[in-house]
């Protein structure tokens, strides 16, 4: 086990730096030495769960490997956690920044620099390894050097702790939360405004939101007071401010005068209220500046009047909050009482969760357990004890009608993790840190201004957390209203999601988008949605077009719909699914798949980019769900993951990122790449992992849908840069283990490319298939049949792998003692054409190659002059000898004995040919 020790009386540099080291050291765990200052406290009760964060009292001395001191080297700094750095045989390893600093600590390497933040010389190490990060990670970083430079404003800040935070931004930090933990100080004379400010300040509550506003007139102009503002919002908390400050200024008011064009009035206004729009407000009167934050500065002898029409339009652009029932998610994982230590370890583990629900047998609540408690009972040795042991019973609970500000005040007020929705007494829903935070974030995204990084507008305009569906074809648009008409009709939520979300956002603004593959997704909301919802959904839609084709697959639960060459839907394939989790029970094997929520259904697909969903339900339909970054992943162009393990679970997935990524003309992010490569070699390239020592298929799932990714590529007209990218990655070996990408494979694919364009252009039979042939050609000869039948690929190809060794090996002694071609044409017609051009690209004599390119170009197609009709008309009766003869005149007329070139190659068409033929007849075969 690796620790990294932040130093006691946690600051938000030693969090951050701990943040960072955990993503260079995967698998580590945070512990927190001895408390934390309020800011990093309250920030850990909404983020906790966003970090590797451990107790002390839950850590096992005796599993301790390594111990990572961040902005410490004295003992005296992490409290009693000192303890453990005496234990034998343990790394210790120090970052700290300063360097003139004595330390009492033995370590094992030091990392010591002169910056202003901990955080910095970290971040720098990130971006080396070429580390992406989380925007929660991002964050906390971007605080921890916000907090130790004083926003780059103390003499010990340097240069790199400005590039360290530049960087931080590209990463996706939360500007909201910088606002709301820095502190950058005041001047005496903004500190004396600030307590007449609080002292007249007015606030008052609008749809949870709490506003205040001030109105403070002094004799002179005051500079700084956007700092004022600022530290207001910090001590008051509240969600909105506007303050006004009221000046005289030139001669005249000197003088006492009461020229209108020495009052000035100055309104700075902040919002962290979603959809509320500071620049517009202002802009009427002459201010402007962002959505959230901007400034008004106008002459103005009577301010109040002016003050309060702002405030009064302000109030109007609030929307009403979200919901408990917008933001919980459906159906809730719960367990029994009676459920032991160890198993909701495991369920916990196997979806992900931080903390499971408890009901009684009536399916009544009866308390929480988190990740956090089982974690602490398992170290005591109680695996086996029951979950009721231990369980919190003093819950606090919400209805599906609370707001999301009391949510939030719950959270940070008594520090809980997830909320239970009951309605009736009935347990609905949770809500979790992640699921208001996740509302909090894209609130906050929705309003903030973004640096152009990409140039389709589509992509730019769904910053705003909001797709319009009007740009798909009409037809599409028709049957998607009538869906989520009926799933509103059932309490359902119902969403567009996946590559339909994708291609949408990546479409040609000015044109309607047509998709003919669709994928839907049903999720509860005023009613739980089962696992058959979806094809309840299905069902009803074909009640409505009959001429759809209803397929319905029973083990998942799922449905399509198809349309084959509809009037107005043309050739369309909806699926319809009930929003799921799964689980791989072993790596390479299908998974298992049990109802979820929107959120969990998302998180079980592959990248970023496929795990958008747009809502067609009311309310908020047309919104854009992005739990995990794909739309800056789109902007950035870049395939990215969505979990490490992702590859290990399902290998294809390794072939999908190369399809989309050549496809879309994307970049495999750094560490996707890492992650495929390390999936490569512990799953790929290990022989048992797709066959038994016996010779039979282990994981027959992995190889299905293996056949299935590479019939994609194979048959793209870019599979060349694929199959280039799959060979870098060394991705062909999930096929074989010794299956790689050298030059002569390469010379041969390009080269049987070119036979069958030359021999095929019309794809009378599937050249993704023999391009797949020539690669597993490459295998040892007893290999090639057993893996294609692996794959699962047609019988002709299974026949051909399996023969391909015997027949190249005759031929490769046949074809140099056929000199005429007669004889090629001979040897060669038992074989078809794939066979052939297999054989070809394969033999490594030129000669051989040019013989049967001469089969299949001129020699196959070449007819005798003469056919039965003339042997019965020159007076030949059928019988055995007229296959003979007809054998022989061929054989003549391909040696060009009948015509004027060598070989044949004129053919005997021309009755100076068929001339030839007849005396050639009378002269070996006379009629008797």
């Amino acid at each position: 086990m690796d620790l990294i020790l932040c130093h006691t009386t946690a600051d938000f540099d030693t969090l951050g730096a701990a943040v960072g080291v955990s993503r260079l050291r995967p698998g580590s765990r945070i512990v927190l030495s001895g408390g934390a200052h309020p800011a990093v406290r309250d920030f850990l009760a909404l983020h906790r769960d966003e970090y590797p964060l451990v107790e002390a009292r839950s850590i096992n001395p005796d599993l301790i490997q390594t111990i990572v001191l961040v902005d410490a080297q004295t003992r005296d700094r992490i409290g009693s956690t000192a303890k453990w750095l005496d234990r034998p045989n343990i790394d210790i390893i120090i970052y700290d920044h300063h360097p003139a600093s004595s330390s009492d600590i033995s370590a094992t390497e030091t990392y010591f620099d002169a910056v202003g933040a901990i955080t910095t010389l970290i971040t720098e190490l990130l971006q080396q390894q070429q580390v992406s990060l989380t925007p929660s990670e991002a964050t906390v970083m971007a605080l921890g050097i916000h907090a130790d430079t004083g926003s780059l404003t103390y003499d010990h800040t340097t240069a790199r702790d400005a590039a360290a935070l530049a960087w931080l931004m590209t990463q996706g930090v939360s500007l909201s939360a910088i606002a709301q933990y820095v502190d950058p100080g005041l001047s005496p004379q903004l500190q004396e405004l600030l307590s007449q400010a609080l002292e007249t300040l007015r606030s008052e509550t609008i749809y949870g939101q709490a506003i205040a506003s001030v109105l403070l007139t002094t004799p002179d102009y005051v500079p700084g007071l956007s700092s004022l503002a600022s530290r207001l919002m910090e001590l008051t908390g509240m969600d909105a401010l506007f303050l006004a400050h009221h000046y005289c200024r030139g001669a005249v008011c000197a003088e006492g005068g009461n020229a209108e064009s020495g009052n000035v009035l100055t309104v700075i206004a902040r919002s962290q209220i979603a959809r509320t729009n500071l620049n517009t407000l202002l802009q009427p009167f002459g201010g402007g500046g962002h959505a959230k934050a901007a400034a008004l500065t106008r002459r103005e002898t009577q301010p109040q009047p002016l003050f309060t029409e702002i405030l009064a339009q302000f109030k109007q652009q609030i929307p009403p909050p979200p919901i408990a029932r917008d933001l919980m998610s459906s159906p809730v994982r719960t367990i029994r009482p009676e459920t032991t230590i160890a198993e909701a370890q495991r369920i916990l583990l196997r979806y992900g969760h931080s903390g499971l629900s408890v009901v009684d047998a009536e399916a009544q609540l009866v308390g929480m357990i988190s990740r956090r408690d089982l974690d602490i009972a398992l170290h005591h040795g109680f695996s086996h004890a029951p979950v009721k042991g231990y369980m919190s019973t003093k819950l606090k609970t919400i209805t599906p009608e609370t707001p999301l500000p009391q949510i939030e005040s719950l959270m940070v007020t008594y520090d809980i993790g997830r909320l239970p929705v009951l309605k009736d007494q009935a347990l609905v829903g949770i809500v979790t840190r992640t699921d208001v935070l996740r509302q909090v974030h894209a609130a906050a995204y929705e309003t903030s201004d973004l640096p152009e990084r990409d140039p389709n507008p589509t992509v730019k305009a769904a910053q705003t957390a909001r797709l319009d569906r009007a740009r798909l074809a009409l037809p599409l648009q028709n049957i998607l209203a009538i869906a989520a008409q009926q799933a509103e009709q059932r309490g359902w939520h119902l969403y567009l999601v996946g590559g339909g979300v994708r291609d949408l956002l990546l479409a040609d603004p000015d044109q309607p988008v047509t998709l003919n593959d669709l994928d839907l997704v049903v999720d509860g909301f005023h009613q739980s949605a089962d696992v058959g919802a979806g094809v309840e959904l299905a069902r009803s839609l074909q009640a409505l077009y009959p001429h759809a084709r209803l397929d319905i697959h029973g083990k998942f639960q799922t449905a399509a719909l198809l349309w084959h060459n509809d009037p107005d839907l043309d050739s369309l394939w909806i699926d319809i699914a009930t929003a799921r989790t799964e689980f791989y029970p072993y790596p390479a094997a299908n998974p298992e798949v049990e109802a979820s929520s929107i959120r969990q259904d998302l998180y079980r697909r592959d990248f970023t980019i496929n795990a958008l969903a747009l809502r067609l339900t009311q309310p908020r339909a047309n919104e854009l769900l992005d739990f995990f970054g794909g739309l800056l992943d789109l902007r950035s162009k870049q395939i990215c993951v969505l979990h490490s393990n992702s590859f290990i679970e399902d290998p294809t997935r390794i072939f999908r990122a190369v399809r989309f990524a050549v496809r879309l003309g994307f970049e495999i992010e750094p560490q996707t790449a890492d992650f495929i490569r390390y999936a490569v070699s512990t799953t790929c390239r290990a022989r048992d992992a797709c066959l038994g020592e016996s010779g039979r298929v282990v994981a027959p799932a992995l190889q299905t849908r293996l056949k299935a990714e590479l019939k994609y590529i194979l048959q793209a007209p870019d599979w060349k840069p694929a199959l280039k990218q799959l060979s870098d990655l060394g991705a062909l070996s999930c096929l074989h283990p010794t299956l790689a990408l050298d030059a002569e494979l390469w010379q041969q694919l390009r080269l049987v490319d070119r036979w069958l364009r030359r021999f095929d252009p019309q794809q009378m039979f599937p050249h993704w298939q023999l391009l797949l042939d020539v690669l597993l050609a490459r295998l040892a000869p007893l290999e090639r049949g057993f893996v294609a039948q692996t794959l699962q690929l047609p019988k002709d190809s299974i026949t051909r792998l399996t023969t391909l060794s015997q027949v190249q090996e005759q031929l490769t002694e046949a074809l140099p003692k056929a000199p005429r071609p007669s004889q090629v044409v001979q040897l060669l017609k038992p074989y078809d054409v794939p066979m052939l051009m297999l054989v070809a690209v394969r033999s490594s004599e030129r000669s051989h190659r040019q013989q049967i390119w001469k089969y299949l170009t001129r020699w196959s197609q070449i007819k005798a002059p003469l056919d039965g009709h003339d042997l019965k008309r020159l007076g030949y009766k059928q019988g055995r000898q007229f296959k003979q003869i007809l054998e022989r005149l061929l054989a003549a007329t391909l040696d060009g004995e009948f015509g004027d070139g060598e070989f044949g190659e004129r053919g005997g068409s021309d009755a100076a040919s068929r001339a030839r033929a007849e005396r050639y007849l009378a002269e070996h075969y006379p009629l008797k």
